[in-house]
């Protein structure tokens, strides 16, 4: 198989994945396509992708304005700008819980997060999920941070996740009584956020657009 018919491939392998709402995709194409740019995950998701999108996609992701750049320079490029650029398409936090059961029923309870995977017996490794957001949990014995720690860092964070819009999480998570150590605001570079605190005193930013 030619380079350039391994690209193809891998258009079509995007554009699979665009139509099928692949959330991880809204970010490679909001980074590489100008046009998409300042567009949520979901306008992203839901507008029209062709073929010639993800052609220029791969494009792009080789170092060149189109497709058609990429055509005629496919079979004399060096080997070193011939391999695709690598793309970090989402993040998973780990946090350290001293009571996994008890982070287990706080991410699934008060903040809607399903169970992705547990491991042990006892657990001592899991997973959990809402939507595109993942946090790893991982069980540690005694304290998760040290003494005097929270007095000296009040606002260090173990995770931020982001949102189109954090209002409506906010009201969810308020009438939940989940524990907030910062309540909505807008700051000053113009997101919204609010910070809640997991039972080991983990801070989880939320920040919207």
């Amino acid at each position: 198989m030619s380079s350039l018919d391994h690209h193809r491939k891998q258009a079509k392998l995007y554009l699979r994945w665009h139509r099928d709402g692949h959330v991880p995709m809204a970010a490679i194409v909001r980074e590489l396509l100008p046009r998409f740019r300042g567009l949520s995950d979901q306008e992203i998701l839901s507008a029209p992708f062709r073929l010639h999108d993800a052609q220029e996609l791969v494009a792009r992701m080789l170092g060149h304005e189109s497709w058609e750049a990429l055509a005629k320079g496919a079979e004399t490029m060096h080997a070193q700008s011939d391999k695709p650029r690598s793309i970090i398409r989402s993040s998973e936090p780990q946090l350290f819980v001293s009571d996994m059961d008890a982070a287990i029923a706080f991410y699934t309870g008060a903040l809607g997060f399903d169970l992705a995977f547990a491991h042990g017996d006892p657990i001592f490794y899991a997973q959990v999920a809402r939507d595109g957001g993942r946090l790893n949990l991982r069980a540690v014995d005694g304290p998760v941070f040290a003494d005097g720690f929270r007095e000296r860092e009040a606002d260090a964070l173990a995770a931020t996740l982001t949102l189109d819009d954090a209002k409506p999480l906010f009201l969810e998570y308020q009438d939940a009584d989940v524990p907030f150590h910062q309540r909505l605001r807008t700051e000053p570079w113009g997101a919204r956020t609010f910070i809640v605190r997991d039972p080991d005193g983990n801070l989880l930013a939320f920040a919207g657009r």
